[in-house]
C-alpha cells in the first residue's frame, strides 16, 4: 500500500528506512550479480514489508576494489546494475508505491580509475590537478618513504607512491581506505563545487536524500602531522576536524533549495555524544547513524545508558534519533546476539566466535520491537527480515572484502554480511538469479558473487510467507504496528517505567508501554490492558514476561 508522501512531513524524523546492497539483493539478467532490474522485480516486496523509504548502497560506475565504495562517475550507473535510465525509472517505481529514495554518497575519496586522478597521476609534482588530492614527496634520502606512519582504515600504509612522467619514482598520495581509494582535498574549492553539483545531478532525478558516507573524514590537517592512537577530536588529523561542518552547511542549503527540502543522512562514527550532535545542528544534517547503539551488548544497564545518551544529545540540537542493528559494514545481529559477548566494534568483529543462532534469533526478534518502540527513525540492512545470520565459513578464494587481502586473512572483513538474498527454492542460489536456458537446451544458473549457505533453504522469501511465526511475518506485522500506533510513537515522549535491573520499560504517549526483558529469566509484566505485540512467537502469558523477549503493551 502506498505511503503518504506529503512534502511538509519531516519523514526522516520517523521513517522506517530499508538499505539496498544493490549487488546482493535480486540479480535479474543471471549474471550472479544483483542488479536495478532486480531491485524494481521486487519492490512490492519492500512495499509489502512496510517500510518507507530505501536507501540504496553506492551503484555508480566503479572498478568495485570495494564493493562502489571506489566512485569513478556519479553520473553513471555501474554496467554491472544497469544504466542511468533504469535507475531514473526504479526512482519513479519507488515513489508510485509511496516510498522514498537514498543515495549514497562517498565525499573523502573517489576511485583511482576517476578522470580527475587519472589525470593527477600523469602529472609532474606540482600541477594543479595534483591538488585535488593529497600527493607530498616522500622522506629519506631518495622519498623512498611515506609521507608520515599513517595506516589505512583497511589495514598496511595509508600512502602508495607513483611514478613520475619519465617514470622515476615520484610522489605518494594519501587513501585512508585502500589504495584504489585515494583521499579528496576538500580544501580545493573545485572539490566542493563538484559535489554539490552531484547532490543537485541526483536531487533532480528525484532522490529524495543522501547517505553520507565516513562523514567524519573529509577534512585534514594539512600539516598531515603524526598522531598517538589515542588521539581523539578535535585533535585528529582526519577524524571530526572542526573544517568538516562547513562541507555539510553548504551540503544542508542545496538540499533545503528544493521542495520538498532532501534530507542529509551521515554516517557519523564518533565516540562523543557532544561532538556527534554537531553534525545534526540546524543547519547541517538532518540525522546521523547511531552506531553506539549497535555496537551495545545485549544487556539492560548498556542499552538504557545508550538510548538516554542519544535522546539527550539529539534533544539538544532538536534532531530525530536513528537506530540500527546491522548493515553493510558490521556482522548480522542475529550472530552477534548469540554469542557470550554480544557487544560489536570494528575491532572487535570476534569472527568464528562460537554463536547459538536461536538465541540470536529470538534477541533479534525482541530488538527489533524495542527499537522501533523508541523515538525517531530506524534503520534495517536487507536480509534481516529473513533472520540472516553471518555467514562466516566463505573461502578464502571467494572473499573479495580489501579488508580480508590487505590484513593477509588475519580479519576476515565484511563479506559474511553481503551474501545474496535467499528468494525461493530448496536450494542456492534461491531465486536470487533466474534460471535460463542454453543454446543445447539445458537449464542454467549463475552462482551468486558469494556462496550462500544451503541452510538458508528455510529462510527464503517463500518458504516464510507460507510459515505465520517466521521472522519476515513477525516484521511485517511489527512495521504495520508501529503504523497503527503511530499516535503514540511518532511524537518525542519518552520516559522510563520502573527500575527493574533486568528489563527496560518505557512508556511512548499516555497509553503505550514497551516492555523488554534482556534477562534469562521469566519476569512479572506491569499492570496492563491489552498486549498488542510480542516478539515471541505464540501469545505471552498475562503476568510474565519470558527471556529475551519484548512486548508492546496498552495500559488504558
Amino acid at each position: 500500500m502506498a505511503r503518504s508522501t506529503d512534502a511538509h512531513d519531516e519523514w526522516w524524523r520517523h521513517a522506517v528506512i530499508y538499505q539496498v546492497y544493490p549487488r546482493s539483493f535480486a540479480d535479474a539478467d543471471g549474471d550472479g550479480i544483483g542488479d536495478l532490474a532486480g531491485v524494481r522485480g521486487r519492490l512490492p516486496h519492500l512495499a509489502e514489508l512496510g517500510v518507507d523509504a530505501l536507501w540504496f548502497s553506492p551503484w555508480y560506475a566503479s572498478p568495485q576494489a570495494d564493493a562502489g565504495y571506489d566512485v569513478a562517475d556519479y553520473r553513471r550507473i555501474d554496467p554491472a546494475f544497469g544504466d542511468l535510465a533504469e535507475a531514473e525509472a526504479l526512482i519513479a517505481e519507488a515513489h508510485a508505491l509511496g516510498l522514498r529514495v537514498i543515495v549514497d554518497i562517498v565525499p573523502n575519496h573517489v576511485s583511482d580509475q576517476h578522470a580527475w586522478f587519472q589525470e593527477a597521476r600523469a602529472a609532474a609534482p606540482g600541477a594543479e590537478a595534483r591538488d585535488l588530492f593529497w600527493f607530498r614527496p616522500g622522506r629519506g634520502a631518495d622519498g623512498e618513504l611515506p609521507p608520515n606512519d599513517w595506516q589505512s582504515v583497511f589495514g598496511g600504509p595509508a600512502w602508495t607512491r607513483v611514478a613520475d612522467p619519465d617514470g622515476t619514482p615520484g610522489e605518494w598520495y594519501l587513501h585512508l581506505f585502500a589504495p584504489e581509494q585515494p583521499d579528496l582535498n576538500w580544501d580545493n574549492p573545485k572539490v566542493r563545487e563538484e559535489h554539490e553539483d552531484i547532490l543537485r545531478f541526483w536531487f533532480d532525478r528525484g532522490a529524495d536524500g543522501v547517505r553520507i558516507d565516513s562523514a567524519t573524514m573529509p577534512a585534514k590537517d594539512p600539516a598531515l602531522p603524526e598522531f598517538a592512537p589515542d588521539s581523539t577530536p578535535p585533535d585528529h588529523p582526519y577524524i571530526d576536524r572542526d573544517g568538516v561542518h562547513s562541507i555539510y552547511r553548504a551540503w544542508r542549503a542545496v538540499a533545503d533549495g528544493y521542495e520538498p527540502a532532501r534530507a542529509l543522512i551521515g554516517e557519523v562514527w564518533l565516540a562523543d555524544p557532544e561532538r556527534f550532535a554537531r553534525y545534526l545542528r540546524g543547519d547541517e544534517m538532518h540525522t546521523a547513524f547511531n552506531f553506539d547503539y549497535l555496537n551495545s551488548p545485549w544487556e539492560p544497564g548498556a542499552l538504557r545508558t545508550v538510548i538516554q545518551d542519544t535522546l539527550d544529545a539529539h534533544a539538544g540540537v532538536g534532531a530525530s534519533p536513528t537506530w540500527v542493528l546491522s548493515n553493510h559494514d558490521v556482522t548480522r545481529h542475529v550472530t552477534r546476539y548469540g554469542r557470550a559477548d554480544s557487544s560489536y566494534g570494528h575491532a572487535l568483529r570476534q569472527h568464528g566466535t562460537p554463536t547459538d543462532l536461536e538465541l540470536g534469533t529470538r534477541r533479534a526478534r525482541a530488538a527489533l520491537l524495542l527499537a522501533l518502540a523508541l523515538p525517531g527513525a530506524h534503520y534495517l540492512y536487507q536480509g534481516e527480515e529473513l533472520g540472516l545470520w553471518e555467514v562466516e565459513d566463505i573461502p578464502a578464494a571467494l572473499r573479495q572484502d580489501p579488508i580480508f587481502h590487505r590484513t593477509a586473512g588475519q580479519d576476515i572483513g565484511r563479506d559474511g554480511c553481503r551474501v545474496p538474498l535467499p528468494w525461493s527454492g530448496d536450494e542456492p542460489p534461491f531465486g536470487f538469479s533466474p534460471t535460463t536456458g542454453s543454446t543445447t537446451g539445458s537449464m542454467a544458473t549463475a552462482q551468486p558473487w558469494l556462496p550462500q549457505p544451503a541452510a538458508w533453504a528455510a529462510h527464503t522469501v517463500e518458504a516464510q510467507e507460507a510459515d505465520p511465526e517466521s521472522m519476515l511475518a513477525f516484521y511485517r506485522a511489527a512495521l504495520a504496528a508501529r503504523r497503527r500506533h503511530a499516535a503514540d510513537l511518532r511524537g518525542g515522549s519518552f520516559r522510563w517505567h520502573g527500575t527493574d535491573p533486568h528489563v527496560l520499560a518505557f512508556r511512548r504517549g499516555p497509553g503505550f508501554l514497551c516492555v523488554a526483558n534482556l534477562s534469562g529469566t521469566d519476569q512479572p509484566l506491569p499492570p496492563h490492558g491489552e498486549i498488542l505485540l510480542s516478539s515471541a512467537p505464540g501469545t505471552p502469558g498475562p503476568g510474565s514476561l519470558a527471556p529475551d523477549t519484548t512486548v508492546w503493551l496498552r495500559t488504558e
